[in-house]
């Protein structure tokens, strides 16, 4: 036996069987046998030791066994040894004596002869025998103990000599290696694996077991002396995958793991990628399902490769999510966006990467508000997101519609649902304007989704796209939730503290206003440091500025969250917060407080954007610029809304908000004019629009507009700045931007080796606007090229001409690197002004200076001159040196402590020359004392824009320039000049040939400015608002106005048609001479009021007036309107109803009218009437419901009539009717289903179902148009709630378009259907009428059935409850079972099945349906006609050559004759 496979009891037990192959053992027997007798020790090792052999001189002399030895230790159940067994003696008669055959022969002669001589011995010699006897068997068995003892000490030896031998757990000696193999070729995975017992090892492929059988020729295992492999033939690409092997014995399991990945011989390939039947521009509305997808073809076409496919909108990465679902088929990438929101609208990007280079396509997707439930009702919100979570409150934003319905938004309603309920609860009871509001009262630990509703006059708008679900809890745990757990360290420490019960917290810490509105405040805090164990709530106090009563906010429920909205706070008023915490030791400290804040909004609305430029573009679509608006604080972006000239009629061009300038109008009718207009918007709202944009018709640019053409290369790459791992580059803007701006930069890499380039790599997947970019994981002192591409609108351009060759090694030089970006501006004949930007590598110190070159663009490199001869801080300089005509080209160079660095790149050359048509700014000051620069240009292009910029640098905020751009001009206005202002002003227009100007505003100048606007200011009151009305509570008309200042000297004349007015009984003026309103009220507009009212204010010299007609349908509206307000104020003083009187009606047909009621007490009482006689309903009325019903069971013709209410007590009564004749027809007719074909035995039945039908109810049926004239063929009836046509024997004259028509008074519904005669009622109708006979049999001919198939029978149903649908044989209900099977599929698809048939089963069947309503029930029989074919008596009935088939016919030809049956149909 070999050695590795030795049982694993020889392992543990060497005397058991390495004595039989070593020395061992003959030394021990020697010893042995040395101190016992001869004949005793050839017995002992027989018992003892359990040795079998046939021959015990064998033994000793052969080191090997002649067999393999049992073993003789006793197992518990764990296979754990505790003891011996001594075997029962099987040795051989030779084996047992010693003796051979002749010797024992001669010895049983002398035992015989010794025998009959003992027989006369005497009895003591008996008796000195068993004395001998006893002392020999004493012997032995203390011999047995000893011998025990020394085999227990040597295999106690053995095992400290040898841990091998011990059962351990299965180990890895060597672990399979993972392997990158090629298509086609096979590979082997290899490990060693040791453990006793011997391991069971399993392979593994993704986690599931490999079963060579199962894949014949494709596995192949084998294990060998503990080596064991796994062998894969012929790999592909689907074998490429994680393995893992796994080793388990009785102590324990091990596992490894390898990757083996198959890869096809792709290497040095270049795939070309063309996208073709891409998508176009594509429009939906909201609910709606949207598929975009795109045909890629990719060559050469390798099998199994996968090109990465991924799907952007608006440049950000899509995942596959509920909302949307992405496939790749092979060859084609589709996109479904499954329920289509506004919040899918944007630019969607294809993008295909292969290992060479990648494909883009791109096209818009719009999304249109969905139908309004109400009439005039605004669009949904959009955007719905939580921020700020906490353990009890969340901020919610959202992003406002651009459809308003016609009327201006007042609010917002946002509702909450705790996740797993579908009920949604309102969270704020008034509407809110601002795009922001925190939800407070929230379950700590449970989840929310939250959406938003809109508001206006007409109703609310349908709900907003459900926000993504938030938890209610400090986001410290929320973190921890994210975050993985620890490992273990096997430690636990355990310390001692001093008890923290009975500690009152501190104060709370910075504590400050994070938010205001003129709805709510929000503070926030950090929890105090003093805070014990136990957990602490908090406390918010207030207090009005001014005064010292401190009034705590949140009495009943402390917050447990360290932030807190306050709501119900005075607009207007200031207000100084603190918070104090508390626990169960008591309630703390309170916190420093907050300074005074006013409660009003702090984020004002945008100002309108500035001028629209529309530019022709394609046939339907038309490219949209504008000016961002000044006033735009936290701006979320733009909506653009289109009009056909002379509609006035505005609709919007997006319904998401865009952030950008510019924006392409899709969906515009070829060949009409629109004009444009712009809304900016934040949370605060929407702005004002933009003035409308010039006209322009909608056709293809053809020379004109926006040219299609991306920018060319750029040039001049240079490298900035060098570290070990990374280098930045800088270039020059292309030449020609391709008629549109750049809207940024990509960069590609390749590395050199040994003078060979590589592949291009791309550096930024996101384009830079900069021209300069960071380069990063690069390789140290390797070589690099590198290549731009600008893109814009169109697209990206071709990439640049590879740069030189730089290595990848640090700079360590002490100067700073070169400036860059040089830019060449206002240039003239004799002077211009360079810009530039300072160098990236700074050196050993910062950058203290520059100097500037300059030479002829023709001269030797020796020409270089200084412009400077001290180096200036500043990044731009005006040179005055030049002289006209002549060309020059300019290079910057930076200086610090250590020295002048390298120069940068050279200017283009650049001529001096003043343009035709060059102009400068101009400063201006207005009569009112504004002053202002202004800019004129002649040349602009559509896409020009005027660029205002301080010391050459954009101006972007407002706060102390305002610029306005109208046509050619352009005015920057100061807000407030002063000393802050002084600078250098210039001004460029883009898109041009260089048009720009500056002007310099020093301390002199400031002076003079000031002066001579002192002397202009102020000639007119201001006035902040113009004359205006509203209306008032009971009806009051108000007519206000606002001046920005006036004095406590201000005069005010109240004019109405020339004709001045006093304060009296009609009319009431007020002037607050704080706040500058001033205001006139009346009580109500009488006919003689029409006319033109007018406020004339004057304030010393300074006169202003405004005035306000109201004349026409203006006054007329106003009038009526104030005496509705009027009315309906003096109605809500008694009982009156909040909602008039209106019905709905129950799937069960029950009607039920219903109103509510307001301002009721116990006295109120309510009347009902029908056609002005008194009906019974509610008699007592209750405070807390306030809806009044009156419910209508079963509707009919009698129940039609007008409905009124009488709500009345001591204070007055209000009237409520309705009129409820048409509607139950209406309501009847809309009930019914659509008009569907079924197939019957006689015919065709065509059929609808109503909710609930009566005979009030008027039903026509029409064929091609025409009334049908019904005849004992062509019938209509009513069964319950179906009303049907039934067609016997339908004929080809039959065909056509039927249509049934219901008749509500007013108008009709119509419901229509196709009978074409190839429908499926048609067929089954036409099938069954081939084999119908007059029992309506089915027949079934076992030579096309043969007995023992299957027989199917089916039906449809219908009916509203689902029908009981019972099944009978020879009228007893059939019991479903093992040989009938029947089934009721959908509700509406009954089968009976017969599932082996015999000749038992001919019968009368029948299919019985029933529900509340009714039963119907349908009979057939069944016969089964079998033919059996046995060989006798078949051979018996056939002449030798006699065909099969005639004998079949001349069975079956009389069978068809019984039953008219064709022959040919059988």
């Amino acid at each position: 036996m070999m050695s590795g496979s030795t049982p694993f009891y020889q392992k543990h037990h060497r005397h058991y069987d390495r004595g039989y192959r070593s020395k061992e053992l003959e030394s021990a027997v020697s010893q042995y046998q040395s101190s016992s007798s001869s004949s005793y020790a050839a017995h002992f090792y027989l018992v003892s030791s359990g040795i079998r052999s046939s021959n015990l001189s064998e033994s000793r002399l052969s080191p090997m066994p002649k067999r393999a030895k049992p073993t003789y230790l006793a197992m518990d159940k764990e296979n754990q040894i505790i003891g011996y067994v001594v075997p029962i003696f099987r040795g051989s008669q030779e084996y047992a004596s010693g003796f051979s055959d002749t010797e024992e022969a001669r010895v049983k002669e002398s035992a015989g002869y010794m025998a009959r001589r003992n027989l006369f011995t005497s009895g003591l010699e008996m008796e000195r025998t068993e004395q001998t006897s006893r002392k020999v068997s004493m012997r032995e068995s203390a011999e047995r103990i000893s011998l025990s003892k020394r085999i227990y000490e040597n295999e106690e030896h053995h095992k400290r000599m040898n841990k091998d031998s011990l059962m351990h757990a299965p180990e890895f000696v060597i672990k399979p290696r993972s392997h990158t193999v090629w298509e086609k070729q096979c590979v082997r995975l290899h490990c060693t694996v040791s453990g006793w017992p011997d391991p069971r090892v399993v392979w593994y492929k993704n986690n599931v077991t490999i079963d060579p059988m199962a894949h014949p020729g494709k596995y192949k295992l084998e294990s060998s002396y503990n080596v064991h492999s796994l062998e894969i033939n012929r790999c592909d690409f689907d074998d490429t995958a994680q393995y893992r092997v796994s080793a388990m014995n009785s102590k324990g399991e091990l596992s490894s793991f390898a990757s083996i990945v198959i890869t096809g011989h792709i290497y040095g390939i270049t795939f070309d990628t063309h996208i073709v039947d891409g998508f176009g521009v594509s429009f939906g509305r909201e609910g709606e399902t949207m598929s975009l997808g795109a045909t890629v073809i990719i060559s050469p076409n390798l099998a199994r490769y996968q090109p990465e496919v991924q799907w952007y909108r608006d440049d950000v990465l899509l995942q596959p999510s509920k909302w949307c679902h992405m496939h790749w088929s092979g060859d084609k990438a589709t996109l479904t966006l499954t329920h289509l929101n506004k919040e899918d609208e944007g630019l969607y990007t294809l993008r295909i990467t292969t290992k060479s280079k990648y494909e883009t396509y791109s096209a818009y997707v719009f999304v249109r508000d969905a139908d309004a439930e109400v009439e005039g009702a605004p669009g949904a919100p959009l955007d719905v997101k939580c921020q700020d979570a906490n353990k009890d409150y969340v901020i919610v934003t959202w992003k406002q519609p651009a459809v308003d319905g016609g009327s201006s938004i007042l609010g917002y309603f946002v509702d909450r649902c705790e996740v797993g309920t579908t009920h949604w609860s309102q969270c704020n009871d008034t509407p809110i304007k601002f795009a922001r509001f925190p939800v407070t009262g929230l379950v700590e630990g449970r989840s929310y989704t939250f959406r938003v509703r809109a508001v206006n006059k007409s109703g609310m708008s349908r709900p907003s796209r459900v926000s993504e679900v938030v938890a209610a809890m400090d986001p410290a745990d929320r973190a921890r939730m994210r975050g993985t757990s620890a490992p273990w360290t096997g430690q636990i420490i355990v310390t001692e503290e001093e008890p923290a019960e009975g500690v009152v917290p501190g104060k709370p810490k910075e504590l400050e206003v994070t938010e205001a509105t003129k709805n709510y405040v929000v503070l926030s805090w950090k929890p105090p440091g003093e805070r014990g164990h136990e957990g602490i709530m908090y406390y918010v106090e207030k207090c009005v500025s001014g005064t010292d009563s401190w009034q705590r906010v949140n009495t009943e429920i402390p917050v447990k969250s360290p932030r807190f909205a306050l709501f119900d706070l005075a607009e207007g008023k200031a207000y100084s917060f603190r918070v104090r915490c508390c626990n169960s030791a008591g309630v703390g400290e309170p916190s420093e407080a907050t300074e005074a804040t006013t409660v009003g909004d702090k984020l004002d609305i945008p100002s309108a954007p500035g001028r629209v430029v529309p530019t022709r573009n394609t046939d339907t679509s038309v490219v949209v610029s504008w000016e961002a608006s000044r006033h735009a604080k936290e701006l979320v972006g733009y909506y653009i809304e289109a009009s056909i000239v002379g509609s006035n009629k505005f609709e919007p061009c997006n319904n998401k908000p865009v952030k950008g300038t510019r924006f392409i109008c899709h969906g515009l009718a070829t060949g009409e004019s629109y004009v444009f207009r712009v809304k900016a918007l934040n949370a605060a709202g929407l702005s004002e629009c933009s003035q409308e944009s010039e006209a322009i018709e909608v056709k293809a640019a053809i020379g004109g507009g926006i040219p299609h053409a991306s920018p060319t290369p750029p040039y001049g790459i240079s490298v900035l700045e060098c570290v070990r791992d990374s280098m930045v580059l800088a270039w020059k803007q292309p030449t020609f931007i391709g008629g549109a701006d750049i809207t940024g930069y990509f960069v590609d890499y390749r590395e050199v080796i040994n003078g060979v380039p590589g592949t291009w790599h791309e550096a930024n997947v996101k384009s830079v606007s900069d021209r300069a970019y960071r380069v990063s994981d690069l390789k140290e002192n390797r070589k690099y090229q590198f290549q731009v591409r600008a893109a814009n609108m169109a697209g990206v351009g071709i990439p640049s001409l590879p740069s030189g060759t730089f290595v990848c090694e640090e700079w360590t030089i002490a100067v700073p690197g070169p400036p860059h970006d040089l830019q060449v501006t206002e240039v003239r004949a004799n002077t211009l002004v360079l810009l530039y930007k300072p160098p990236v590598y700074q050196g050993r110190d910062p950058v203290n200076g520059f100097y500037i070159d300059i030479k002829e663009a023709d001269a030797e490199e020796e020409a270089w001159r200084g412009v400077n001869e001290k180096a200036i801080l500043t990044n731009y300089m005006k040179i005055k040196i030049l002289k006209e005509g002549e060309t020059y080209v300019f290079r910057v160079r930076a200086q610090n402590k250590a020295g002048v660095g390298k120069a940068s790149e050279p200017t283009e050359p650049v001529l001096a020359e003043t343009k035709p048509g060059t102009t400068e700014i101009v400063v201006d000051v207005d009569d009112d004392g504004v002053i202002s620069m202004n800019f004129a240009c002649s040349n602009l292009t559509p896409d020009s824009k005027f660029v205002w910029s301080k010391n050459y640098e954009e101006i972007t905020d407002d706060t102390r320039i305002t610029v306005a751009t109208s046509g050619g001009k352009s005015k920057a206005t100061f807000n407030m000049l002063a000393e802050d202002d002084i600078g250098i002003y210039s001004c460029a227009v883009t898109h041009t040939d260089g048009a720009c100007s500056s002007y310099t505003l020093s301390a002199e100048e400031l002076k003079k400015l000031l002066e001579l606007s002192h002397d202009h200011k102020f000639p007119v009151i201001p006035l902040k608002t113009e004359l205006a009305v509203e209306l008032q509570e009971k009806g009051r008309i108000r007519f206000w106005l606002q001046a920005e200042k006036i004095s406590a000297n201000g005069k005010i004349e109240y004019v109405f048609n020339d004709n001045s007015l006093s304060q009296g009984e009609k009319y009431k003026m007020n002037f607050n001479k704080d706040t500058g309103v001033i205001e006139m009220i009346m009580e109500s507009l009488l006919p003689e009021d029409e006319g033109t009212f007018t406020f004339q204010l004057q304030d010393g010299k300074a006169t202003n007036q405004s005035s306000l007609v109201l004349i026409g349908d203006v006054f007329k509206g106003l009038q009526k309107e104030s005496a509705f307000m009027r009315k309906e104020w003096h109605r809500k003083q008694g009982p009156h109803f909040v909602e008039y009187l209106s019905y709905e009606v129950t799937p069960e047909c029950c009607v039920i009218l219903k109103c509510k009621v307001g301002n009721i007490k116990k006295e109120t009482v309510a009347l009902w009437y029908k056609d002005g006689r008194e009906v019974k309903g509610d008699e007592k009325l209750t405070f807390t419901e306030g809806v009044l019903k009156l419910e209508i069971a079963q509707i009919s013709k009698k129940d039609a009539g007008v409905y009124e209410i009488v709500l009345k007590d001591d204070r007055g009564q209000d009237t409520s009717t309705l009129n409820l004749t048409e509607q139950v027809k209406r309501q009847q007719a809309n009930s019914s289903t659509a008009l569907k074909i079924q197939s019957t035995d006689e015919g065709i039945r065509l059929y609808s179902f109503v909710s609930y039908y009566n005979e009030a109810l008027q039903v026509t049926w029409h064929h091609k148009d025409s009334a049908i004239a019904f005849t004992d063929r062509i019938k209509s009836g009513v069964v319950g709630e179906q009303l049907w046509l039934q067609i016997t024997e339908p004929t080809e004259k039959d065909k056509g378009k039927y249509a049934i028509e219901f008749h509500d008074g007013k108008g009709g519904l119509k419901r229509t259907v196709e009978l074409s005669g190839q429908g499926e009622a048609t067929a089954e109708f036409q099938m069954g009428a081939k084999y119908r006979v007059p029992f309506r049999t089915h027949l079934i001919m076992c030579d096309l059935v043969s007995l023992h198939q299957a027989l199917n029978l089916t039906c449809n149903i219908s009916g509203e409850p689902l029908p009981e649908v019972v099944w009978l044989k020879n009228e007893r209900e059939i019991v479903s079972d093992g040989h009938y099977v029947m089934k009721l599929e959908a509700g509406k698809y009954a089968s009976f099945t017969i599932t082996t048939v015999n000749t038992a089963d001919s019968g009368k069947y029948s299919i019985l349906v029933k529900n509340k309503y009714g039963t119907e029930s349908a009979d057939f029989t069944v016969s089964i006609l079998c033919f059996f074919i046995h060989n006798h008596c078949l051979l018996n009935m056939m002449s030798p050559h006699m065909p099969l088939s005639s004998v079949i016919t001349s069975l079956l030809l009389p069978l068809c004759c019984d039953y008219g049956i064709p022959f040919s149909d059988l």
